[in-house]
């Protein structure tokens, strides 16, 4: 929509905390709204030296000079006073957690969120990573109006993007920012201008798949399954939170592979030749070509298999 055609510019608090909700706060920042607020986590130690990092969102609102709360527990009243005292017309959620209904129902014309799927399908914490581990050839975005239940409000717009055969669920993560950021500011636009007609998302055709957070059980590669299957496992997780194996007595973290087609080995037998590794699956092989040892550096399977050869030899 042309901006020019918006009634007024409006006053939006922004909720959200990873790298994929920057780019959204960003072309917020760019649009005729004005962010009078930003919403994220709370700094927390990470990595191995637990030293404190703050949320990407926070770094982005604090270069751009932008009020800045971090609420331990969203029921707090003296969190939801100030928040109220932003004077909001909307809020917008992007990758941030769920919210009480006294929050999502504070401002006038309401709260949306951006999802990384085309709702109802693939409702829940990890849209990307399931459709690329299912196979899926299309995904895209879906901004809502928030409800009580999770993932299940009127839908305002989507947008449709593809996803290579080969292509990691970071790679579409990385896509679906674009792509997400934009459907987001013309959501706005059309609240601004009350050019919306929200549409229950019982009314869409659409399967209405799962999905949820994904765990380290989740992670490990079952050789046993077919080459296909295996490398949307392997792509669908790459690179975080990242698919597994393990050889011998060494768990390592699998990035990257394809299908090797020549192969007719049994499921779950290593294959050195040269400096390339393959394993068996349930039809064809695989060759891995990116890993990652405990402890280790991530890298190429040709390097890899300099110090690690060894491991199987099984």
């Amino acid at each position: 929509m042309n901006k020019s055609t918006n009634k007024e510019a409006l006053r939006i608090v922004f909720m959200g905390t990873p790298d994929f909700a920057v780019a959204s706060l960003d072309a917020l920042q760019k649009s005729d709204h004005q962010t009078v607020g930003v919403i994220t986590a709370p700094d927390k130690p990470a990595g191995r030296g637990k030293k404190i990092r703050q949320s990407a969102v926070k770094v982005y609102a604090q270069e751009n000079e932008l009020i800045t709360l971090q609420p331990t527990n969203l029921k707090d009243q003296k969190f939801q006073a100030e928040l109220a005292g932003l004077g909001a017309d909307l809020f917008v959620v992007v990758a941030f957690r769920m919210l009480p209904e006294t929050i999502w129902a504070m401002p006038p014309k309401g709260t949306i969120n951006l999802h990384g799927s085309l709702l109802p399908d693939y409702g829940g914490a990890a849209p990307i990573n399931w459709a690329v581990m299912n196979g899926d050839q299309e995904t895209g975005v879906t901004t809502f109006f928030i409800e009580k239940e999770i993932d299940t409000g009127m839908v305002i717009a989507q947008e449709k993007m593809s996803i290579g055969s080969n292509e990691s669920a970071g790679a579409v993560h990385d896509r679906m920012m674009v792509l997400g950021s934009a459907a987001l500011v013309k959501t706005v636009d059309a609240i601004a201008s009350d050019l919306i007609e929200p549409i229950p998302q019982t009314d869409l055709d659409a399967p209405m798949r799962k999905a949820p957070k994904i765990f380290k059980p989740d992670c490990e590669i079952d050789w046993s399954k077919p080459a296909q299957e295996v490398h949307n496992h392997v792509r669908g997780l790459s690179p975080y939170p990242t698919a597994w194996t393990t050889a011998g007595d060494k768990t390592m973290k699998v990035f990257g592979g394809k299908i090797a087609m020549h192969l007719a080995e049994p499921p779950g037998k290593w294959i050195v030749n040269g400096d390339r590794l393959f394993v068996g699956c349930e039809d064809f092989g695989y060759e891995l070509l990116e890993l990652q040892l405990e402890g280790k550096k991530r890298m190429a399977v040709k390097d890899f298999l300099l110090g690690s050869k060894s491991l199987f030899e099984i």
